[in-house]
């Protein structure tokens, strides 16, 4: 099997920009290329199975489904807190971020949807739920990844923590 295409267990390098609804929300000319370890769920499920066996210096539009990509906008994905569950100093706004660990401390992140002097409610759907995603990817490299990027199931970056 030749290494010169994407395939699982390499890390692919790429180029990227995606627009949803016609507008770009994220592109990687800012930051670099993204390096991800092919095969390990590292990005959206359906954009790694579209970019199975890309060469080098090869370019792709790729559409995602909402189902392969962020997952189906979810109604039921909504809890109110009492005010009281949250520090009485921290200003809670329209749509900030919140870390949120259950009983089995599993983290999840939500959005502030609504709050008042009594309840804040949470949205557990993540920002892009339910979204057509709307990728152009261009592979610029290709690499076999370290013993210990196999071992943890993504790509250790110089200063780059996730």
């Amino acid at each position: 099997m030749s290494k010169d295409t994407v395939q699982d267990g390499l890390v692919v390098s790429m180029e990227y920009t995606l627009t949803v609804d016609g507008e770009v929300l994220d592109s990687s000319k800012d930051a670099g290329p993204l390096q991800f370890l092919a095969g390990y769920e590292n990005i959206v499920p359906g954009l790694e199975r579209e970019m199975a066996g890309m060469k080098i210096g090869e370019s792709k539009d790729v559409v995602v489904a909402a189902v392969d990509g962020y997952g189906e906008f979810d109604e039921d994905a909504y809890m109110e807190v009492s005010r009281s569950e949250f520090p009485d100093d921290m200003e809670i706004e329209l749509g900030m971020e919140l870390g949120v660990s259950d009983e089995d401390d599993n983290h999840q992140m939500a959005f502030v949807e609504s709050f008042d002097d009594k309840t804040v409610r949470l949205d557990f759907n993540h920002p892009l739920a339910g979204a057509e995603l709307h990728f152009n990817v261009k592979v610029v490299g290709l690499r076999e990844p370290t013993s210990e990027e196999l071992e943890h199931g993504h790509v250790h970056e110089e200063g780059h923590h996730h």
